[in-house]
């Protein structure tokens, strides 16, 4: 770290970034829009349902369903024949498709739950950090995990726990590979946080969550503010020495 990042009064997306946020109109996606707009110079591609800035300038918006490895080619392409190249990836694509019993689940919502969190995880990344190694000699990729995997998951969300729990090794593999070219990889692994997820892919209510964040050592969810604000750390060069790591934001769950 040089002496003139430690001139910044607060950690910010290096200037003139070229980031893209792969499920990027969630809550957690919404709040990091918005706080990397207090970054420098920067193109920010957003990749969707819906629409949520749209600076013609400096911001592309991408809707697409990822369901394969051409649909993440796409995104990729249409990104960085946009932008001029990619800097920073973050993905936020996740979800649960089958609400029940893990024992109850169908193959199909099985194998849907694993191709949404992890190979399209697997395939994003991969895609970027090959361009990165031969274009730019730099990057950051973040991905996302949660905590739960290390206890394997709950009965609703079993498969999803599996994919996660993956998506730490694809963190390992990916930095290994990227530190040669100064290709940092790093995944957050959350508790509960409070940025709708609950509510999208299992129908909690209000007194659902509330006895959810009882659970919790601090005795609420965390905010989408806080996750986006510990992705931008990782995007920063306050962060050049961390690789490979999975950092939890869980308010002290599972202590």
């Amino acid at each position: 770290m040089t002496s003139e990042i430690i001139k910044e009064s607060y950690p910010k997306a290096k200037k003139g970034s070229k980031i893209l946020i792969i499920g990027g109109t969630g809550g957690i996606g919404k709040a990091l829009q918005k706080m990397l707009r207090t970054s420098e110079k920067i193109f920010l591609g957003v990749h969707g349902t819906a629409e949520i800035f749209n600076d013609k300038e400096n911001f592309l918006y991408i809707k697409k369903t990822l369901n394969s490895e051409n649909d993440c080619h796409y995104v990729l392409q249409k990104f960085i024949n946009t932008a001029g190249g990619i800097d920073i990836l973050v993905n936020l694509a996740g979800g649960i498709h089958f609400s029940g019993h893990w024992l109850d689940m169908s193959e199909p919502d099985y194998m849907k739950d694993i191709n949404l969190n992890l190979n399209m995880a697997f395939f994003l990344s991969r895609i970027a950090l090959r361009h990165m190694m031969k274009n730019n000699n730099w990057g950051r990729i973040i991905l996302t995990g949660t905590e739960s995997a290390l206890h394997g998951g709950s009965e609703l969300s079993f498969p999803y726990a599996i994919s996660k729990r993956a998506t730490e090794c694809l963190v390992q593999g990916l930095a290994r590979e990227g530190a040669k070219n100064n290709i940092l990889v790093n995944g957050i692994r959350m508790g509960f946080i409070e940025s709708g997820f609950h509510q999208r892919w299992h129908n909690k209510n209000s007194n659902d969550l509330k006895d959810r964040a009882s659970l919790v050592p601090l005795k609420r969810g965390g905010t989408v503010e806080e996750v986006a604000s510990l992705m931008i750390y990782l995007m920063s060069d306050y962060s050049d020495f961390i690789t490979g790591q999975m950092i939890p934001i869980t308010g002290g769950d599972w202590l």
